[in-house]
């Protein structure tokens, strides 16, 4: 695998809720992250005193955060609305040659930075509000 750009790694909402996805904004910076917590179930009769897990319990979630320039006046104010209403949307993280992660996030928070003779940036934090799906890219 090669190299890619990090430009092309997108933050994508649905606006509506109709399953109509468009990115949110200019990504310069741009992080995912997946966590899954275990549940330990070592006993006196795991072998060698190994520690034992159990592989289908625990809590799974992601994390995405990034910053910018929102790519305009609608997708700020969605993003926003959906940070104030509480409301946990459908987005997409789409990275390049390796996939698609859909599924319900949480804005957990957003700051607005700028300075006297530069645009207007943002760090946007989202949170995994539910069941994600993953969805490999195509090989070209």
């Amino acid at each position: 695998m090669t190299a890619q750009n990090g430009k092309d790694l997108l933050i994508k909402i649905d606006l509506t809720g109709g399953g109509l996805f468009e990115t949110v904004a200019g990504l310069r910076a741009t992080r995912l992250n997946f966590n899954a917590e275990s549940v330990d179930v070592t006993s006196l009769e795991s072998a060698g005193g190994w520690r034992e897990i159990l592989g289908t319990a625990g809590v799974r979630s992601a994390s995405v955060s990034g910053s910018g320039v929102f790519k305009d006046g609608a997708s700020d104010e969605r993003a926003r609305q959906i940070f104030f209403d509480g409301e946990t949307p459908d987005f997409q993280v789409i990275i390049p040659d390796f996939g698609t992660i859909e599924g319900p996030f949480q804005v957990g928070s957003i700051e607005y930075s700028g300075s006297y003779n530069g645009e207007a940036t943002y760090e946007l934090a989202l949170n995994s509000a539910g069941a994600l799906t993953f969805t490999a890219a195509v090989a070209p």
